[in-house]
Formats: C-alpha cells, structure tokens, sequence
C-alpha cells in the first residue's frame, strides 16, 4: 500500500488512498497515524486533483478513528490553496480547521 501511495501515477496513488479510507477497521493506532503522516506528506506535493482529493478524503477518515494528531498531518499546511479548485479549497479547510485543530 505504502509503494502505490508514492506512486509514479496519480491513478494509482488515488486508487490506494481509497483503500486507506475503505480498510479503516483494519489499522491499529501505529498504524492509522503512520498512514495519515504518508498521505499528508504525499498530499502536500501532489499535483493531480484527484489524487489530493482522495488523499485529503483517507487522512479525514484515519482521523475519525481518534489515533491521529496535528503532528501527524502538520505537512497539509504546506499546500498552497491559491492553486486549488474550490471545492478541495473547501475540504482542506475544513480537513485543517475541524479535525486536524483538535
């Protein structure tokens, strides 16, 4: 899972961080805030929309299950939201705002 995240292809890193988000039952807290630390690294430089979306949509649900902290996903902070469309503008915010300020 961990090698398709950092895929060469956007395809396939979105198809990945979907799975994340399907498989949430099957972490333990290691590893539910060691996959919200790799999305976050990998979001933070991801040029395909698709991909970020799907990556900011995985670390939301990890975050649910209560094992992830700000430290975990700090490198969201690094996306430059002038370069986003408004509805990823919208799920960063609020991903930052609500889940990550806990």
């Amino acid at each position: 899972m961990t090698r398709n995240l950092l895929h060469a292809e956007a395809a396939t890193r979105e198809r990945a961080a979907d799975e994340v988000a399907d498989r949430l039952s099957a972490y333990s807290a290691a590893q539910a805030s060691a996959l919200a630390t790799l999305l976050a690294t990998t979001a933070a430089v991801e040029t395909d929309h698709s991909a970020l979306e799907a990556e900011l949509h995985a670390i939301l649900q990890l975050a649910s299950t209560g094992h992830v902290t700000v430290d975990h996903v700090a490198q969201l902070r690094r996306i430059d939201m002038g370069k986003l469309p408004p509805h990823l503008i919208a799920y960063l915010t609020d991903l930052l705002e609500g889940c990550v300020a806990e």
